[in-house]
């Protein structure tokens, strides 16, 4: 089964911070968006394609290839999005996150968790292996601010090809001085992090681990992020190290320390192989360039359509033709 969380938070909405969406104001809803595309193939909860501002797609069609290539089963839970979608989903009952510079960031943090894990200790029960995914646009600076609080000074990763390092530096000191903390203050006490610093899909996704039986496997699919999930998990004390399934982008982003981190947090990690340098639209090729990169388990849903026996040429290859079909004009598509 594969579990798409979709979470909102306020750091979306800070110019440079998140690559999410050609119009900044559309921004808050891309998570629900991305399912709508995985689901229906375009965005009902919004007018328009899910581009980013250079026109690169969103990778949840990444996801939607390997769907429906291979047959995946997916469910979306909504934790903290700004809008439900449009497809059917589970609701944790989750405010969208706030500006952490400012306020605590997942005032219901700990509820959040908890229904999270409450809800995986039932449904968990009817599945070998759970692959847990994610969108939340600007949820690279929480994950950062999540890992800085838990003691760890690895770089988190970025959707766009410069990594606005400076910038997500500039939230932690702010919102670290609020708080008054320093730098690993907060690793006894991984919900206040949450609380204070992180979004709503951290929790979920963390309340979905914690709460999953001991004898289902455990796939995180995401980059950085995730693993600032998985930091958060051991924290409070999971011996379960959940696989990270992430793209060969992500794990080549010289900004970030992905690599590094897995390695510190002795977690197992597959990269999915993707290339789309020889694909004949520069929305896809200049995923090679370092555009996008990763997010709404995208390489974790190549990761599953591997083990559904297909192969990632043809991921590759229906990921083209759908964004074929998005980049033509809608009234052609209507046709």
């Amino acid at each position: 089964m594969f579990l798409l969380c979709i979470g909102g938070t306020e750091l979306s909405k800070v110019p440079g911070l998140s690559a999410a969406g050609a119009n900044p104001e559309l921004v808050p809803f891309t998570a629900p968006a991305d399912a709508d595309l995985i689901r229906f193939g375009r965005p009902k909860v919004v007018d328009g394609v899910p581009l980013d501002p250079e026109g690169h797609p969103s990778p949840a069609l990444i996801t939607r290839a390997a769907v429906l290539e291979a047959d995946i089963p997916i469910c979306v839970v909504r934790a903290g999005s700004y809008i439900p979608p449009t497809p059917p989903y589970i609701e944790l009952g989750a405010g969208f996150g706030k500006d952490p510079r400012l306020e605590p960031a997942v005032p219901d943090g700990v509820e959040v968790f908890e229904r999270a894990r409450e809800f995986a200790r039932a449904f968990g029960r009817h599945h070998q292996s759970i692959m847990i995914a994610e969108s939340i646009p600007g949820g690279t600076t929480t994950a950062l601010l999540i890992l800085r609080a838990l003691g760890y000074r690895e770089m988190v990763s970025s959707a766009g090809p410069q990594n606005p390092t400076a910038l997500k530096e500039a939230v932690w000191n702010q919102a670290s001085e609020r708080i008054g903390i320093r730098p690993g203050d907060l690793a006894q006490d991984p919900l206040r992090a949450l609380t204070e610093l992180g979004d709503p899909m951290q929790g979920a996704v963390a309340g979905l681990v914690m709460g999953l039986p001991p004898e289902t496997e455990v796939i995180l699919a995401g980059g950085t992020q995730m693993l600032a999930v998985a930091a958060l998990v051991r924290a409070l004390g999971a011996v379960r190290k959940p696989l990270v399934a992430t793209t060969k982008y992500v794990q080549g982003d010289e900004s970030s320390g992905f690599n590094a981190l897995a390695r510190i947090l002795d977690l197992e990690t597959w990269i999915a192989p993707l290339d789309f340098s020889k694909v004949p639209y520069q929305g896809l090729s200049d995923y090679e360039r370092g555009y996008v990169k990763e997010g709404v388990g995208a390489g974790g849903s190549v990761l599953y359509a591997q083990r559904a026996g297909v192969g990632v040429e043809r991921i590759i290859a229906k990921t083209t033709e759908l964004y074929a079909e998005m980049i033509k004009p809608r009234a052609e598509v209507v046709k």
